[in-house]
């Protein structure tokens, strides 16, 4: 079968995430409504087979088996010996050889990144792709880039960043006027690594409505349509923000179920309480895309439940429905990335 216009093919690893393949399972039971959808579920067979009552008879689905499974804790170089006949390099493989338009894994980051990488390649002039996802903040949303795909980057990486996160930014938020901003421990110019200080010169360079340095508490002022760190740092900062998250959530339960007239405000406030859990639920947010390669490859979080993978779906189909991969593609195209290789190769970003 090869992808058409008609119906989008997503392919769903089975067996990544915490909780696969139920998660996974109750998740895609959402879209049974869904006609122009069809989903090849990779992984094993008389596993899968177990949750198939839970997905509705109108569901547009297809299960390909394969008994070769990536757990959390394998090591990145020994699962990859291996990993292309895994669900999840399988899934990746449906995309590379035009079979699906998508694809959508809760698996190991680091792994899915690498086979991603090696089955898909990158575009020309991106050496590494990076995590990006757009960020509820007060006003608006913000794309932020990198979340996670690379712990340790170089000036040049940084700038790629930027690049794509722009490109990104352009095509979700359909505005030119991009703003971007670079992630530091301070919004004065003296402050930072010199990493951060050289990146930070280019980026003014290149952007015309490149903002500086901004702070983490910055991230949700949306005064900013792209903020750009490394992967360590945008890993940290992505998980603190869930993290605070669920814990304002879980101490307002515990605070408005303490008393009688506790539980009185909270049903007074009920109307507030589930529109302020709607804004913070990380859950709703769930769905990263692995911008740079060369197809529309999306991670979403390794502990989500079935609201949030079937968040991740979503983020999925709109990315395919809106065709915000090709934009990528030719905003980069268009982009001063050609003027960057150059710089480097004569040793002015090192």
């Amino acid at each position: 079968m090869i992808v058409t216009n008609q119906k989008k093919i997503i392919a769903v690893d089975g067996m990544g995430g915490d909780y696969a393949p139920k998660a996974v399972f109750n998740g895609l039971a959402r879209f049974c409504c869904c006609s122009d959808l069809h989903f090849i579920i990779f992984g094993n067979k008389e596993i899968l087979e177990k949750h198939m009552s839970l997905l509705p008879k109108d569901l547009s689905y297809e299960i390909r088996h394969t008994d070769v499974i990536v757990t959390p804790d394998m090591e990145v170089i020994s699962a990859l010996r291996t990993g292309k006949k895994s669900s999840m390099g399988m899934a990746i493989q449906a995309v590379q050889s035009k079979e699906a338009n998508a694809v959508v894994s809760s698996g190991n980051t680091g792994l899915y990144m690498a086979l991603s990488k090696i089955i898909l390649g990158t575009i020309e002039g991106i050496e590494r792709p990076a995590i990006a996802s757009v960020i509820p903040t007060k006003n608006t949303n913000t794309v932020c880039i990198d979340l996670g795909a690379n712990a340790e980057s170089d000036v040049k990486n940084l700038v790629d960043f930027a690049i794509m996160g722009e490109a990104l930014a352009r095509s979700v938020f359909n505005k030119e006027n991009i703003k971007l901003a670079l992630l530091n421990i301070g919004s004065e110019d003296s402050k930072g690594s010199r990493l951060i200080k050289k990146t930070s010169e280019i980026l003014k360079k290149l952007f015309d409505n490149y903002v500086g340095f901004v702070e983490g508490d910055y991230i949700f002022k949306a005064n900013v349509d792209v903020i750009v760190t490394d992967g360590f740092t945008g890993n940290v900062s992505l998980k603190t923000i869930e993290g605070t998250a669920n814990y304002i959530v879980s101490e307002l339960k515990n605070a408005f179920s303490c008393s009688l007239f506790a539980k009185i405000g909270a049903l007074l406030a009920s109307s507030a309480l589930i529109q302020l859990k709607k804004k913070i639920d990380p859950r709703l947010y769930n769905g990263a895309i692995l911008v740079g390669l060369n197809g529309v490859v999306v991670k979403s979080h390794g502990g989500s439940d079935d609201i949030g993978f079937s968040n991740a779906v979503k983020f999925t189909i709109n990315i395919l429905k809106n065709n915000i991969f090709d934009r990528i593609r030719e905003q980069l195209e268009k982009s001063k990335l050609h003027y960057i290789l150059s710089d480097y190769c004569e040793g002015k970003l090192q």
